[in-house]
């Protein structure tokens, strides 16, 4: 994609990945950025540092997604790079998490791509042009110890990804797709869990944790290469190989990666 004097939204820009992304953006040269936030404040403090526009959105509800592609789109015409980065971590557990607590992690992790392809698409394939990139994580491809419905809804989110590309990202379509799937990286949500479960550190431990700067560059490089998978740790890819080759592997070593993970949150409840 080229990204020179382009229009780009990002959504969860005022913190963490986003807001280095943000930064990211234009020192590759996109123009014009929107920067998005359910912290609407700290959204126009970090496009301000871009001369960007910053806008309050919960990305968790599809008529604040249409309304932010209709903002940014009277402000600066057409969105050729819709980054939908917003996530959450929801609550630690499985099953007996609560159905509202699964609902809103749903909503946020996966129906906000949906809804922003929804409202993004018919202009992109009339135009001919654009590019809706999605941040899922590296649990989508493997999976997130502790966190199920984390888990879960990131393997749907690269899930949604793979299927547009395969729909409408065809050679003569003009429009382009790509799924962020990174592993540790230093963000205030990986550092609130970190500090309401300290056995996280043990699940979180399986490589290098790396800054969001590392992180932003490494989607933008991947964006501007027009690729779809893009890793920010390369273990992750021989992760994925290991669990194709011999998945009953694969799910024993994670089992008992699993008992240490219970082993510690037993220990700290003991202390």
């Amino acid at each position: 994609m080229e990204l020179q004097g382009s229009h780009a939204v990002v959504t969860g820009g005022a913190s963490g990945i986003g807001a280095a992304l943000v930064r990211r953006l234009a020192g590759a040269g996109v123009s014009r950025i929107v920067v998005a936030d359910i912290d609407g404040d700290a959204a126009q403090a970090v496009a301000a540092e871009v001369g960007g526009l910053g806008l309050k959105v919960d990305v968790g509800h599809e008529e604040e997604i249409a309304g932010l592609v209709d903002s940014a789109e009277a402000v600066y015409g057409p969105v050729d790079l819709f980054c939908s980065n917003a996530g959450i971590a929801g609550p630690y557990g499985g099953p007996e998490v609560t159905d509202a607590d699964w609902q809103r992690t749903w909503e946020i992790n996966v129906m906000a791509h949906i809804w922003a392809a929804r409202r993004l698409l018919p202009g992109m394939l009339e135009r001919r042009s654009g590019h809706i990139n999605s941040t899922a994580s590296a649990a989508g491809l493997l999976a997130n110890p502790g966190l199920m419905p984390y888990s879960v809804t990131k393997h749907a989110a690269v899930a949604v990804a793979e299927w547009l590309a395969i729909t409408y990202g065809g050679p003569d379509s003009g429009v382009g797709f790509s799924c962020f799937c990174p592993q540790g990286v230093a963000t205030p949500m990986l550092e609130t869990w970190r500090e309401e479960d300290p056995s996280s550190r043990l699940a979180s431990a399986s490589g290098d944790t790396i800054s969001a700067d590392e992180a932003a560059e490494a989607l933008v490089r991947g964006i501007a290469e027009d690729r779809f998978l893009i890793l920010s740790h390369a273990e992750v890819q021989t992760y994925m190989q290991r669990k194709v080759a011999d998945n009953e592997r694969w799910l024993g070593g994670m089992q008992r990666f699993q008992a240490q993970i219970d082993q510690a949150r037993a220990e700290a409840a003991g202390s």
